[in-house]
């Protein structure tokens, strides 16, 4: 008799399916378990999180635990992010907020031929650059910031550069005030710690996350307006931010850093090399999703 019909008269074919199909059904929650365990640093459940950005993080603040991480140690250009360690400076030294400065040629980008509102021989307090410098990524003004400053855009640059180390970012380099220069340069993990430091400060967290203003100038008495060049402060997004920076050039790609507050929790997250000017938003988006989600109170994720 074929051994296939004694398998079937015993009952031993059927037996031996179901034992296989047992075997694989155990097999697959073995592999679901293990993609909620903490995995590179502390991500959980990186698979589901597909980001356009080519490096990101995403650190709770107040415990410091690391809760997404891509490609968080390799250096990129940095763009206009650059202009948090400005602000850092300038307020760290010091120096009087109410002083004004005049916008000069020597403010003009002469790198890349950015554009710019402020017209030289404008005059506003300093104040207002730095306001202009975080919300709007005024150019003019955060090279006036460091051209003003005791002992002139050298020291300036060298304070941004002792202040990165001070504060952990062994991986960072400046060379101007206003990230024009691709050799401004960090890391994700180095991004993380300047959000975190900058975030210290009432007025960066303030000027950084203000929609749009309307400055007058000292000059003229001509009101000017600007808006944010986040979007995600520029409409009805649903989101909680505390504190907020772009930044974008050709080598940098679109990168985004904010301090939010998800799900009851305060997080920083950091986007460098975004493909699109949209895919940033939408990979903040996508992580506020990933995190309501996946470590809300009630997911027993955390």
């Amino acid at each position: 008799m074929p051994r296939l019909a004694i398998f079937h008269r015993h009952g031993l074919f059927r037996h031996w399916i179901s034992r296989c199909l047992i075997i694989s059904i155990s097999f697959a929650q073995v592999l679901a378990a293990n993609a909620n365990v903490p995995k590179n640093g502390g991500t959980y459940g990186a698979s589901d999180l597909a980001l356009y950005s080519s490096a990101a993080l995403v650190i709770d603040d107040n415990s410091g635990a690391i809760l997404y991480d891509k490609s968080i140690d390799t250096v990129h250009p940095i763009a206009s992010l650059t202009k948090l360690m400005t602000a850092i400076v300038v307020l760290d030294s010091g120096i009087s907020l109410d002083a004004t400065i005049r916008v000069e040629n020597d403010d003009i980008d002469m790198e890349r031929g950015s554009r710019s509102k402020m017209r030289i021989g404008e005059i506003l307090s300093r104040r207002d650059m730095l306001r202009l410098a975080l919300m709007s990524s005024e150019n003019r003004a955060a090279s006036a910031l460091a051209r003003t400053f005791p002992g002139g855009r050298n020291a300036f640059v060298a304070a941004m550069n002792r202040r990165a180390l001070q504060i952990g970012m062994q991986a960072t380099s400046f060379v101007d005030s206003s990230g024009l220069s691709n050799r401004n340069v960090s890391t994700a993990r180095d991004m993380a710690k300047l959000v975190a430091a900058a975030a210290r400060h009432e007025l960066i967290r303030e000027y950084s996350t203000t929609s749009k203003v309307s400055l007058t100038r000292l000059d003229s008495g001509v009101q000017i307006s600007y808006q944010n060049t986040n979007l995600l402060l520029r409409r009805e997004s649903g989101w909680d931010i505390n504190l907020s920076k772009t930044g974008f050039l050709n080598e940098a790609g679109y990168c985004l850093v904010l301090q939010a507050v998800i799900e009851r929790r305060v997080v920083n997250i950091v986007l460098l090399d975004a493909y699109g000017r949209y895919s940033r938003v939408g990979d903040a988006n996508r992580i506020k999703k990933w995190i309501e989600q996946r470590l809300s109170p009630t997911s027993g994720k955390l």
